[in-house]
């Protein structure tokens, strides 16, 4: 019968009831199975008192003979007392057994089918892990085979479009586990033309035909229990089925019964029967560490043979241990590392071990043949001979009498009990002693042999990584309890792979102190979206770059007539993940760059479109630039500055010469491109070119969405979460509030929340059914601090964990078979709860459930109490600003400014470096502030030098890296002849030299621990308070001292870097040393607020910086040329944008150089330059035209770098020779 439900009473008027109980059924008596009320719940509640029903509906049924109710504990008051009922409904039975050598194949008439659909459905029982159950062919290669597979159904799908026939040219899907237990299973298979629906025992699989193909084009014929004569399709080997099917469906048609009527569409081979008579097994199921089966044995024999089979999860575990009579020895066989090991002890001998077999804690069922006779011993693994292992003997073998099974009763001394403690915990069946089966029935009623904790007549072996709850792609194992996660390469983490282990844009690397390069970004986090790789371009405002594969020059030239030349962009990243990335982004952008020739970019005269491009919406799109879609308009035409007013576009005057026109698309909800389509003229010699940037995207809203809860009457509230297996809830909060509830979502009984309980504990509380639990991070300082605090939450089937900030982490395992399933059902409540009580005074901050952001913005803007928005980021941020520079408030995030540090970037980390050549200096003249003071009063000079530029207090910072001695390393002068200089001498030492009177000697220190001229890069920090002098060298030797010269720095005038020429007041060897000047690389410089190399090197600031020689900026001097080199970065200038799709972060060109030097020499130099490059120029653009016309052109150019070089080769003579044609005027 089909039992649907079962109801339980305690026993009449006593105190006896039932409180837990656990189900099992069977088809036959014997061979027994557990019925699961959950994926992990396999108790069912009892009763609680005498009288009273309780109900249990069975979700889904079960079909059944027999059922067993095994009590698991009772009234404390009395005794095990139960009565039960149970509901169902009959069941219809059709049945056929094959024998392994048997098949049966159906011949039906194609236009009685359903012409669409195909649905196959069935239920089959097995002992025998592999055989086929069903296949059909096709007549060009196409096969549907479902083949049982080491217990794993497998439906093999092959189209025929994806080559030989085999099954690795088509789709597999496998699903179920150990389902070779004798028990029966179902099936569905449900083909729809091109799609596919797979099921067995409820877990269903959806997939899709390889190349749009049908799965419905096939022969009219379809075997069951086999493959019907051979096949002539599968190449692969296979065994027929050897077990039993039931209700055997085809479109609706019992093929059974047909089978039982001897219908002639029906064809038999082999012997069948219509019962199902499989003889049956009775396994032991060994459920703990504390179970053991200790079996007789008969001793005295000169031979030991034993026999079983196997099934585990564990890696490890006793199997069968047994000591040889009169003390002559013992072995112990059992799993070590998934590997048969049998270790055999003697006497007076070493103990000995033998291996055999691996991997065979698969879950599979695997025999074991053990024998030892005269001085002869074998171990043998599923009959395979490769898997055999045998040994001699010292001695003869005589046999014990007892033989212990899965473990060791708790006050047995036998072998093995004390050397391997690690009990078995799997399945054992059809065991043998000395050629004769033991009767597990009789060991079960007590007549033979002893046990403890051991479920006999059923194997309890469950498959927990079915279904698997490992996410993304992590790799699931199991042992006999529990189950674990590989994450390795999935780019997740936790005990489910859960956690993403990137973040998920630019924006939230960038505030984590990142610099620019390439990363992963996880726009979804635990979302279904992988992680991709982009490069984040950290500039003031945050970039994200997304690569394709056309970077290159794609060249398009003429042949017979018009013909439409289309490129394909595939990019780092799935057009899932860009579309993440676009929706997250404040705004996207993408550069094309088109050059024609005697060709047309927008359209015909007829208005044709001629070129267009495809976005990730699968649109053909005709604009271009900033242009409404359809208007077919480049930028130039938008602000009308084309250079043929009659055309929207510079390619559509078709002009002989090459023209140009780069547009940037910038519509978010088509980009990024994803196909270009040009079409040149069928005019002769015509052709184009073009090159498309990476995706550019700004910023992310998702990091900065925020709301502010002035109330704590006050929340936000949003659908229910759905996370019932795994979720997380991730968040930034801001608050000066001792307490309040960020979150809180109800179900019936379920529940999470996550809340401020205290001013420095964060808590995460939640119920799935198994009681509530808790997680509580302890700060050792409030979170009431007023500052941006992260936090995340997660729960899943194996733990539950929390974390604040970089805070330990709290985890909390589940408990072992409870309830997994978290069902809310209610609203999700934002910064307050349902009972408006314990509600949260703060800001929130980019939300995220599961990876899926919430708007709190949006939903903020119409409900009261709550504002969009949250200023003040710099209490949070502010450290980001390094060396110096001052945090800025901006609406989304800050701004750092560094006009005060040595340092540029957004961070002011970026180090200003510049290679010093020899003879070359840097200037920064101190003047603009008498300049400015003495335009206001004209009184004495000197009084308001004093007054401006009079220091008593400064701090100098400098880095160098240099090889040569003496060098001067930094020099500030002043008006009255006072100075400080900076200055390595002779043997390399560093000399600090303080002059603050003009009467005085300089104070001199000398810093000897070590040569710092050798190429290394060291770190001077000066600081001075009045008289006393603070000096640190590479962070570690520090000294003080104090001066004599005086306690003021009178009328600053300049500071130099390398060589001085003129140095009034000086002494000699700082004269030396400045004539000498520096060779190497100096960065970093700061003198109180100047920084000489970033007014020298940047631009925008003013211009008091100024260049002699040759000074060339450097991107770091650790960087740079080792010791002794010549600089090769010397010729390295900074070339700001220049050649690049997309912000940058790497400077401006070099401003405010003195030339005066060298003006009129340079001048001479490039007039004569200039006239060679025009005479080659016209030259090589003569004997290019003769070589085009002679060369017979192919439609489409070789792409890549030959094609851009040449390309860019051509355009510049074409420049050249336009210049040449110009006329000039003096």
């Amino acid at each position: 019968m089909e039992v649907t439900a079962v109801a339980t009473q305690g026993g009449y008027g006593s105190s006896n009831w039932v409180t837990s109980y656990l189900l099992m059924f069977s088809d036959s008596g014997q061979n027994w199975k557990q019925y699961r009320r959950e994926e992990s719940i396999w108790g069912f509640p009892g009763n609680t008192n005498a009288d009273s029903v309780v109900l249990y509906r069975l979700q889904p049924p079960v079909e059944a003979r027999f059922l067993r109710f095994l009590p698991a504990a009772w009234s404390p008051k009395g005794r095990i007392g139960m009565r039960v009922e149970v509901y169902g409904c009959a069941y219809k039975s059709e049945m056929i057994n094959f024998d392994g050598k048997s098949s049966l194949m159906y011949t039906f008439h194609q236009k009685s089918m359903s012409p669409t659909k195909d649905v196959i459905s069935l239920k089959f029982k097995t002992r025998r892990s592999d055989g086929i159950l069903l296949h059909r062919e096709g007549q060009s290669g196409q096969h549907i085979t479902l083949e049982l597979v080491k217990g794993r159904l497998n439906l093999f799908l092959n189209s025929g479009a994806a080559g030989p026939a085999s099954a690795a040219a088509g789709a597999r899907v496998s699903l179920g586990s150990l389902l070779d237990d004798q028990h029966w299973h179902s099936v569905l298979v449900e083909l729809l033309d091109t799609h596919a629906n797979f099921t067995v025992d409820a877990h269903t699989r959806h997939f899709q035909a390889q190349g749009g193909s049908s799965y419905l084009d096939l022969d009219d014929e379809i075997s069951f229990g086999g493959i019907a004569g051979g096949g002539k399709s599968v190449a692969f080997p296979h065994k027929n089925f050897d077990g039993c099917l039931e209700n055997l469906y085809y479109n609706g048609v019992d093929v059974i019964e047909l089978s039982k009527k001897h219908k002639r569409q029906v064809l038999i081979t082999g012997n069948v029967s219509f019962s199902c008579s499989q003889p049956q097994t009775v396994p032991v199921t060994f459920l703990n560490s504390r179970s053991y089966l200790v079996l007789p044995g008969i001793s005295g024999e000169d031979r030991v043979s034993v026999t079983f089979q196997f099934r585990t999860w564990n890696r490890a575990g006793v199997l069968l241990t047994t000591q040889f009579q009169h003390g002559a020895g013992s072995f112990v066989l059992g799993l070590d590392d998934g590997k048969l090991k049998l270790s055999l002890s003697q006497p007076g001998h070493a103990t000995r071990n033998i291996t055999a077999g691996a991997g065979l804690n698969d879950g599979q069922w695997h025999s074991v043949s053990l024998s030892a006779k005269g001085n002869h011993l074998s171990v043998v693994v599923d009959e395979d001979t490769a898997s055999t292992a045998h040994s001699s003997l010292p001695g003869q073998v005589v046999s014990g009498d007892t033989y212990y099974l899965g473990g060791f009763p708790d006050n047995s001394s036998g072998a093995g009990a004390d050397n391997h403690p690690w009990a078995f915990q799997g399945c054992l069946r059809l065991i043998s002693i000395g050629d004769r089966e033991v009767d597990l029935i009789s060991v079960q009623q007590g007549a033979l042999g002893s046990f403890r904790d051991l479920q006999i007549d059923s194997c309890g072996l469950t498959d927990r990584c079915l279904p698997s709850y490992c996410e993304h792609g992590g790799e699931c194992s199991q042992s006999w309890d529990s189950f674990s996660c590989d994450c390795t390469d999935t780019g997740y983490g936790g005990a489910t792979c859960h956690s993403p282990l990137y973040e998920q844009s630019c924006e939230a690397y960038k505030y984590r102190g990142n610099s620019s390069g390439l990363y992963y970004i996880d726009s979804d986090g635990s979302g279904p979206l992988g992680p991709a790789l982009v490069y984040c371009n950290m500039t003031d405002a945050t970039w994200t770059s997304v690569q394709h594969n056309g970077s290159y020059l794609t060249r398009v030239k003429s042949s017979h007539g018009e013909n439409a030349h289309a490129t394909f962009f595939k990019y780092t990243a799935s057009l899932d993940q860009l579309q993440a990335i676009v929706n997250h982004a404040e705004l996207c952008r993408q550069e094309l760059a088109f050059h024609c020739k005697r060709s047309r970019l927008s359209a015909h005269p007829d208005g044709t479109p001629v070129s267009w491009w495809v976005g990730r919406t699968n649109e053909t799109l005709t604009y271009w630039g900033g242009s409404l879609p359809d208007a077919q308009k480049c930028t130039c035409g938008l602000e009308g500055n084309c250079i043929d007013s009659q055309y929207y576009c510079n390619c559509d005057a078709a002009r002989n010469e090459w023209t140009s026109d780069t547009v940037a698309l910038s519509r978010k909800e088509q980009l990024p491109v994803t196909q270009v389509v040009m079409t040149v003229m069928g005019r002769p010699h015509s052709e184009a070119a073009y090159t498309l940037g990476p995706l550019l995207c700004r910023g992310d809203n998702s990091f900065w969405n925020s709301a502010s809860f002035n109330t704590e009457t006050s929340y936000l509230h949003f659908p229910a979460f759905r996370g019932e297996l795994s979720a997380d809830v991730a968040f930034f909060f801001k608050t000066t509030a001792p307490s309040g509830v960020f979150v809180e979502n109800l179900g019936i009984t379920d529940f999470f929340r996550l809340e401020l309980r205290a001013p420095a504990e964060v808590t995460f509380s939640f119920d799935v059914g198994n009681g509530p639990r808790e997680l509580t991070v302890r700060s050792p300082s409030p979170f009431n601090d007023g500052r941006w605090h992260h936090v995340r939450a997660e729960r899943n089937v194996r733990e539950a964990s929390l974390r604040v900030d970089l805070l330990p982490p709290r985890t909390q395992p589940a408990p072992p078979d409870g309830h997994i399933r978290l069902q809310l059902h209610s609203q999700l409540f934002v910064g307050g709860t349902a009972t408006r009580q314990s509600g949260f005074l703060g800001c929130l901050r980019s939300l995220q459930l599961d990876g899926r952001a919430l708007d709190l913005e949006e939903r903020a803007t119409r409900t009261p109490g709550v504002e969009p928005g949250c200023p003040g980021h710099c209490s949070s941020y502010g450290h980001l600003c390094r060396h110096g520079g001052r945090c800025r408030e901006k609406r989304r995030g800050v701004a750092c400014d560094c006009s005060l540090s040595a340092y540029a970037g957004p961070f002011c980390a970026s180090e200003i470096s510049a290679y010093f050549r020899t003879g070359s200096s840097v200037i920064y003249n101190f003047q603009e502030h008498s300049n400015y003071t003495l335009g206001k009063n004209s009184s004495s000079l000197a009084s308001l030098l004093r007054e401006e530029v009079t220091l008593n207090r400064e701090m100098v910072t400098l880095s160098f890296r240099t090889t040569e001695t003496p060098s001067l390393l930094l020099y500030v002068s002043s008006f009255q002849e006072e100075y400080l200089s900076v200055v390595l001498a002779h043997n390399g030492s560093l000399q600090i030299r303080y002059k603050l009177d003009r009467h005085h000697q300089p104070d001199v220190f000398t810093f000897d621990f070590k040569n710092l001229a050798d190429g290394q890069l060291h770190h001077v920090k000066i600081n001075r308070d009045g008289a006393v002098v603070f000096v640190e060298v590479n962070q570690s030797a520090r000294r003080q001292v104090t001066l004599s010269s005086g306690t003021e720095f009178n009328a600053i005038k300049s500071l130099t870097l390398g060589t001085i020429l003129d140095a009034p007041g000086a002494d000699a060897d700082t004269r030396r040393a400045g004539a000498h000047g520096f060779t190497g690389c100096l960065s970093a410089v700061r003198f109180g607020r100047a920084a000489p190399l970033k007014a020298a090197l940047l631009v925008g600031g003013p211009a008091r910086a100024t260049i002699r020689g040759h000074v060339a900026a450097a991107a770091r001097c650790a960087a740079g040329a080792g010791p002794g080199s010549p600089f090769p970065e010397l010729t390295r200038r900074l070339a700001g944008n220049a050649g690049r799709s997309g912000p940058t972060d790497e400077g401006e060109p070099l401003v405010n150089a003195d030339r005066s030097d060298s003006a009129i020499i340079g001048g001479v130099i490039a007039v004569v330059i200039f006239i060679f490059l025009c005479i080659t120029a016209i030259a090589i653009r003569i004997c290019q035209q003769r070589w085009l016309y002679q060369k017979n052109e192919s439609d489409i150019s070789t792409k890549g770098d030959g094609a851009e070089t040449a390309l860019k080769s051509e355009l510049s003579v074409q420049n050249t020779a336009n210049e040449s044609q110009k006329e000039y005027f003096f």
